[in-house]
Parts: C-alpha cells; sequence; structure tokens
C-alpha cells in the first residue's frame, strides 16, 4: 500500500473472526474494504482461545469416552502422551502463524494494514504501522470496531509481579505445571482445569461465590461438570477468595496464594479465568466523544448509539451482547449486511429474524463447554424464562435412559432439559449435559430459532439408536404430562 492516506468505503478495526467476517461481507456486498490489525490475522478465537483449547481438550474427552467403552478401556488407561498433544495443540493453531489468513483476506478482496489503529475523529483512522510510518484511513460508509477483549484481573497486591497466567499463557504453555491454581468458575477456568488436570497438573480451582459452576447456565450443568472435576481428582472449593498473590524472583520459582480466609496456597503457575474487559482503551474512543475502555452500546443492527450520523459499527464481544466467536461472526454476517444496505440506500428487512436484525444473539445463544461431560446449551434457561416473564414447561429427561447413549458408553450419565412456552407451544430454551451433546445442538440450535411448534416436531424423526432419540423421549414426557415451572 502506497501513501500516506486512503479512503475505502469501510474500515474494520481488528481482524479476529468477527473483523475478518464483517470485511468479507461488506466486501462481497460490493464496497472496498481494509481491515487493520496489530497482532495475528484470526484473533484470539485462531491462536489463544476455541482452537488450541479445543485442541487440548479432545484427547481428554477421547480418553474419558475410550474408558467407556467394552473392548478399549484398557487400552485407553494410561497417562496422554503430553508432547503429542501439546503438538496437536500447535498444529491446530497454526503454530502461530497468520499466512493462511493473510492468503484468505486476499481471496475475497479486502485490503491488510499491520499496525495498531486508532479512531481520530468522524470516519478517520490513523494507523501507526508495523514498519513504523503512519497511514491515515478515511471511511465513506462505515468504520466498524471489532477489537474484542482481553483478560480482567481483580485489583489484588502483587499480581502483576507474580506474572499470572490470562487464557493466552494457559492455552499456549509449553510445559506442564505440576501444581496450577485457576481462580474463577467460568467457562475458562472449567475447560483449561478439565485440560491441565488430565495432561498431569495438580490442579487446584478457587471459586469465589457459592453458587456453584458455569453459574449462567442451568445449575444441574455446573453440578455435574463439578463432580467430574472433583472425580478426575481436581481440588475445588467455593466461597474461596484470593486476597493476595506473590512469586519470587525468577521464572521457576513457585506463586504464593493468600485466601481470605487466612490459608495460604503454593503453586507453580495460577492462571486467572475471571472474566474479561472490553478491548477499547487505546482505539481513540475520545476523538468521537466515548469513553476508553467502555463497552460500546449498540442498536440491533449493531450501530453505535452516542456516535452521531450512525457510521460507527460495534461488532463482536466489545458490545457485550453475547461474549462467543460464533456470536461474534453473525454479528459480523448481519452488520455486513446492514452496511451493504445502507451504502446502497436500499430498505432494511428489520423485523424479527429478519436479514438485518441481530435476533440470534438474545434469543438463540448457542454454546458448549468442552468439559468431560460436555454441556449443550441454546436460548433461555430456566432462570432466564422467569425474569423475562414466561411461562414455561419444563421438561428433563435422563439421556442415560436413551438407547443411543447405553451404545456410546457403559454407564452414561447425562441430563436434559428443555423449556416449552406455554402459550405458543414452542421451544425457547434447551440444556444437554452429557458425553457427545455437543453434536446436539445445531438441532436444538434450529429448534429454537426457527420456532417450531413442538407438535410439528412429533414429524422429525430420530434415527435409531442415536442420542438423538433424546428428542423423541421429551416429546413423549410432555405429551404425558409435566408440571409448569415454579
Amino acid at each position: 500500500m502506497n501513501g500516506t492516506s486512503h479512503v475505502y468505503d469501510v474500515v474494520v478495526l481488528g481482524a479476529g473472526p468477527t473483523g475478518e467476517n464483517l470485511a468479507d461481507r461488506t466486501s462481497a456486498a460490493g464496497l472496498t474494504s481494509v481491515i487493520v490489525e496489530n497482532e495475528l490475522l484470526g484473533g484470539e478465537c485462531s491462536f489463544w482461545a476455541c482452537e488450541p483449547s479445543k485442541a487440548l481438550l479432545r484427547p481428554v474427552l477421547a480418553r474419558a469416552d475410550a474408558r467407556r467403552i467394552p473392548g478399549l478401556r484398557r487400552a485407553a488407561e494410561g497417562p496422554l502422551d503430553v508432547p503429542a498433544v501439546l503438538a496437536h495443540r500447535d498444529k491446530m493453531s497454526a503454530y502461530w502463524k497468520d499466512d493462511d489468513q493473510v492468503d484468505w483476506l486476499r481471496s475475497v478482496s479486502v485490503d491488510l494494514v499491520r499496525g495498531h489503529g486508532r479512531l481520530d475523529g468522524p470516519r478517520q483512522v490513523v494507523v501507526d504501522t508495523a514498519d513504523g510510518g503512519t497511514l491515515r484511513l478515511t471511511a465513506r460508509h462505515a468504520v466498524g470496531v471489532c477489537t474484542g477483549t482481553v483478560t480482567a484481573f481483580p485489583d489484588l497486591p502483587g499480581l502483576e509481579q507474580a506474572r499470572p497466567w490470562t487464557n493466552r499463557d494457559a492455552t499456549s504453555s509449553r510445559h506442564v505445571p505440576d501444581r496450577l491454581i485457576v481462580v474463577g468458575g467460568g467457562v475458562v477456568a472449567v475447560e483449561m482445569a478439565t485440560a491441565w488436570q488430565a495432561l498431569g497438573s495438580q490442579v487446584t480451582m478457587l471459586v469465589r461465590g457459592t453458587k456453584g459452576l458455569l453459574n449462567r447456565m442451568e445449575p444441574f450443568a455446573g453440578e455435574m461438570v463439578a463432580d467430574a472435576l472433583r472425580a478426575a481428582g481436581v481440588d475445588l472449593r467455593f466461597g474461596a477468595s484470593v486476597t493476595g498473590v506473590a512469586r519470587q524472583d525468577g521464572t521457576e520459582s513457585p506463586v504464593d496464594v493468600q485466601l481470605a480466609d487466612g490459608e495460604s496456597l503454593v503453586a507453580d503457575e495460577i492462571l486467572f479465568a475471571t472474566g474479561r474487559s472490553p478491548h477499547t482503551a487505546d482505539i481513540g474512543l475520545e476523538t468521537v466523544g466515548l469513553t476508553p475502555g467502555d463497552w460500546l452500546t449498540v442498536d440491533d443492527s449493531y450501530r453505535v448509539t452516542d456516535v452521531a450520523d450512525g457510521w460507527l459499527y460495534g461488532v463482536g464481544d466489545v458490545n457485550h451482547r453475547a461474549l462467543m466467536t460464533h456470536q461474534g461472526k453473525y454479528q459480523a454476517r448481519i452488520a455486513g449486511s446492514v452496511i451493504g444496505a445502507r451504502a446502497k440506500g436500499e430498505p432494511l428487512n428489520d423485523g424479527r429474524w429478519g436479514a438485518h436484525a441481530s435476533t440470534a444473539d438474545s434469543a438463540a445463544v448457542p454454546q458448549v463447554v468442552f468439559t468431560e461431560p460436555e454441556v449443550a446449551s441454546v436460548g433461555l434457561t430456566t432462570r432466564d424464562a422467569e425474569r423475562a416473564g414466561l411461562r414455561v414447561d419444563v421438561v428433563e429427561y435422563d439421556i442415560g435412559r436413551v438407547a443411543g447413549a447405553a451404545q456410546y458408553a457403559d454407564g452414561y450419565r447425562g441430563k436434559a432439559r428443555v423449556l416449552i412456552d406455554a402459550d405458543r407451544g414452542t421451544i425457547v430454551g434447551v440444556t444437554f449435559v452429557g458425553p457427545g451433546t455437543q453434536e446436539l445442538l445445531y438441532s436444538a440450535t434450529v429448534v429454537v430459532a426457527s420456532e417450531v411448534r413442538v407438535d410439528r416436531l412429533w414429524h422429525a424423526v430420530p434415527a435409531f439408536p442415536t442420542i438423538s432419540e433424546i428428542w423423541l423421549r421429551i416429546l413423549e414426557t410432555y405429551r404425558d404430562g409435566v408440571r409448569p415451572a415454579t
């Protein structure tokens, strides 16, 4: 790219999955698009989150399944081949090189600028480029902020000097710590505790609250995951607050952790998985009247509501609507279509489930927690439905009673909960817990997003013997009568 200033229809800050998809969709709409990134194209998901974490977890879950299958149990009793697991993780993370993603970006006719981009007034972005120069980009129609989130650390004395792990360290570490403390009880915490315990660490989990793990999901999900973690050898403690962290000089020195009850713990590494903050502190928000470091408040087309003239869009995690990669990509598809339509003066189809409406990031958000057992959910929880004032019938079923589950593993343990809107006869929430349930999630997502009536689902015949027969058992249970949620 030559010169010190360029004009595009769309400028995108951040080349994670959200930014990549937004630039792709605006380019597909016939708009000239450029993306600015100061790290690796593919972002957190490709290199420090989704891909490496699932690469670490896949052998763990496969071994757990094998240990429940006659004829394989003995072969699966040994320890994991740690070097092979880490090598697989490296491969799935593309060895932390983004050459393939650069080639893909070029194939969809999107320009790339390497460097740190900041807003500099309406429709203006200034980039400190990787080669030490400065480049000004002007957007005719839109600037999309897709910078994601960063680890949110608590305010603890000695924390910075203790060099705590973030999710990036936990997914890219080249050694297995003998003792690992995991602070938190959410998705990152339970997944990393599952992975590193299986790889040979003695894991202690410190959860500040007392209501259990995965507290944004149905309570039974966290309870079943907690039982499995304890069975695997994890020391799981609730109501445990960290008040101080210290590490002596030297990379090999242990970390001392002080708890509110006066107890001290020692570990080789400590992972803080206690939340995320918007990655907006140094992107020039103050030049357009916004506060650096804040989440971006957006409307249902992802326009930032506090910026005049509707040129600034906040897409993905920065808007705090649904902090998951697949939801960021969904939002980018919607926002890209919106930007394209507005640029051409076309009317928007922005009704519920319309092509230009962000319905799914509130009504049908799917999520998988890759623990043992797996947790798969979409739509509302029982608590969500109660808060929304919905009258729902709650249908539960033991997945282990399904013939396909018995084929899947001896002693299969799992549970399904389905929420049915009693007034409309549609399913508004589904949670599955059990081995292999991740592959049930898309069918559940289709059911929730399509708002199909339960009486029509009788004609969706599950194959025998598969775990998907859980749908038939749920329908039979509902037909035979369930009590409304209380």
